[in-house]
């Protein structure tokens, strides 16, 4: 049996208001919020007693998603935030753009810092890496053909 697709891809906040402004402004939709908790959740994870509020974040084109999770209980343990691209474990997720420039405007407002310079790859991407609100790492790629 073979994958059938890709869902979502998880990444945990402490605000999570803040990080649904940012990747609204990014362009994805706001799908829903909603508590997770009760002995299903805490059997599946392997924490036990939970209580996490998610929001499920839709690109666009409706084939992705993004699911923005703060956890009430237990306390969040490690922080990976501001660790460098080289790190092991999650680096990014990259999103396709139409502006790149026209992106980082809107994204700016709401706590996006460029971690390097916007380059060119080849004539065929302009290609940046940014950070959003707790650091979150996310690559931006605007197709130059």
């Amino acid at each position: 049996m073979t994958v059938k697709r890709m869902d979502n891809v998880g990444i945990v906040v402490e605000d999570l208001s803040a990080a649904i402004d940012f990747f609204t402004a990014l362009g994805l939709d706001l799908e829903g919020r909603a508590m997770v908790e009760g002995p299903w959740a805490g059997q599946v994870t392997g924490l036990g007693d939970q209580q996490v509020e998610i929001a499920m974040m839709r690109t666009p084109d409706g084939h992705s998603r993004l699911e923005l999770s703060r956890f009430l209980r237990p306390d969040v343990i490690e922080d990976h935030r501001d660790a460098p691209v080289n790190a092991l474990g999650y680096l990014r997720v990259m999103f396709a753009v139409e502006d790149l420039s026209d992106t980082l405007d809107r994204l700016v407002p709401h706590g996006g810092k460029l971690v390097g310079e916007v380059v060119n790859y080849q004539d065929v991407y302009r290609l940046c890496y940014i950070r959003g609100p707790e650091g979150i790492l996310i690559g931006l790629a605007q197709e130059l053909f």
